[in-house]
């Protein structure tokens, strides 16, 4: 199984988004699991920020 098979497609909008999605995909590639679930923690948080662009979109 890929790492884009395994993760749900999310569309990032800007950098803070881009960046944490990227260190989740590496995170996985290395079979670090635990890496890949504090990327996508703190992209929820990074999301609910006032400096994401995706957060106001929904």
């Amino acid at each position: 199984m890929s790492v884009t098979e395994s993760a749900p497609h999310q569309e990032a909008t800007c950098r803070g988004c881009d960046e944490l999605l990227l260190a989740e995909a590496v995170a996985k590639g290395e079979r670090d699991y635990s890496r890949a679930t504090d990327c996508r923690v703190l992209l929820k948080r990074h999301q609910k920020s006032d400096e994401c662009l995706v957060g106001e979109q929904g």
